[in-house]
């Protein structure tokens, strides 16, 4: 029997093990491209801040609440806790906007939103439902250190949005 060519050193072999690593590890490479893509930060010429408009609205869905109670006040249980989540939703937001522009001023507080007469609990639910989809439609575009914190705003939202249940069907 004939030993054949001599066997490269061990370090040098590729063997079945070796070649699912790189090849997992070149296939990781071309995937992380695209999803680190959308993890690049945004520079400070890029215009307003997109964090603002989920501020204006974390407002308005407090100041909406507040007028829902006292239109009713027998709703205290069910919708004081998403007023408060509202109010630190904005606190919060607010706080990444100044971090971010290198500053401890607060945005500017919205104007106070206009009476809603009639608002009740289903548009309190249609209001943070549209929160929850504004926020979840921002979150692939935020650099990622803002992710999780627009990712838990939405969660948030779709969460009471689905507590506060859907309107009757007429």
């Amino acid at each position: 029997m004939h030993p054949g060519p001599p066997l490269p050193p061990a370090a040098a072999r590729l063997t079945r093990r070796r070649a699912l690593a790189l090849g997992l590890a070149a296939g990781g490479l071309g995937l992380a491209a695209p999803v680190l893509a959308g993890c690049a930060t945004a520079s400070s010429d890029d215009g307003p801040d997109p964090l603002i408009p989920l501020v204006t609205r974390a407002r308005a869905d407090a100041d909406l609440v507040t007028a829902v109670l006292a239109a009713d006040p027998s709703l205290t249980g069910q919708l004081d806790p998403l007023r408060a989540a509202r109010s630190d939703h904005a606190t919060a937001l607010e706080q990444e906007i100044a971090r971010v522009a290198g500053t401890t001023t607060p945005v500017p507080a919205p104007a106070p939103a206009t009476s809603r007469s009639g608002a009740d609990v289903n548009t309190v639910r249609q209001a943070v439902a549209d929160a929850a989809r504004e926020a979840a439609g921002l979150v692939s575009s935020v650099p990622t250190a803002r992710a999780g914190l627009v990712g838990s705003v939405a969660a948030c939202c779709a969460a009471y949005s689905a507590v506060l249940g859907t309107p009757p069907t007429s």
